[in-house]
């Protein structure tokens, strides 16, 4: 009996053998690649999270530097970020951040240079969103109304439609075109969900210009 299952052993190993001489390597291979690709799966993973953490830290500063209304801080702290940590989301909103307070301050120029950063290099494609319609609003104000209509005519995902075709119905309104301002703010006016209190600061819009749209004719008394 003892020697029968010795024979059974040999006949396994022989097996064994030769199934490895056939796909050992192919499977040394695969297995070399999966543990190489889990590996760098997980270092990418911990290189991601450090960014972030270290994002976070500078972000607190630039949070630090609004609420203290320090230009130079928010300035140094931004660079930092857009310099050593441009992938991560904090990047994105420090921008967003130092660009409204620019504006604020009176400092277009300013608020022109960390809008276009946010607009052109952020990593959320939402921020890259919001940062061009406040670059609009920027370049309205310096009544760069053709750069301003630039930044609208490309990269604004869906959700953004209504907002950007407010603002270019307000460049068109200050260009005195009346017929295409009253198209966008008509676009924007249907985009918007009812009850949006936006919804309502378009309509005013058409109002001025003679249009009420809930009706879809002049409004009485409206801009000729």
């Amino acid at each position: 009996m003892a020697h029968h299952l010795d024979l059974e052993e040999q006949e396994q190993l022989d097996r064994l053998k030769h199934f490895w001489n056939a796909w050992g390597t192919l499977i040394s291979s695969v297995l070399l690649v999966v543990f190489g690709a889990l590996a760098a799966w997980n270092g990418y993973q911990y290189w991601q999270s450090r960014q972030a953490f270290q994002a976070s830290a500078l972000m607190d500063a630039v949070d630090a530097a609004v609420a203290a209304k320090d230009q130079g801080r928010m300035e140094q702290a931004f660079a930092d970020l857009r310099e050593r940590y441009a992938g991560t989301v904090q990047a994105g909103l420090a921008g967003l951040q130092l660009g409204k307070a620019q504006a604020d301050a009176g400092n277009l120029d300013g608020a022109k240079a960390a809008l276009t950063w946010v607009a052109d290099k952020a990593a959320d494609p939402g921020h890259q969103a919001l940062a061009r319609l406040r670059l609009a609003s920027v370049l309205t104000q310096q009544q760069a109304y053709d750069e301003a209509l630039k930044q609208l005519s490309s990269g604004i995902p869906p959700e953004f439609d209504a907002a950007a075709a407010d603002r270019r119905g307000d460049i068109y309104a200050l260009q005195g075109k009346k017929a295409e301002a009253i198209e966008e703010y008509t676009k924007a006016y249907r985009r918007f969900d009812e009850g949006q209190e936006y919804r309502r600061i378009v309509e005013v819009k058409l109002n001025a210009l003679g249009v009420d749209p809930a009706a879809g004719a002049p409004a009485q008394g409206g801009a000729k």
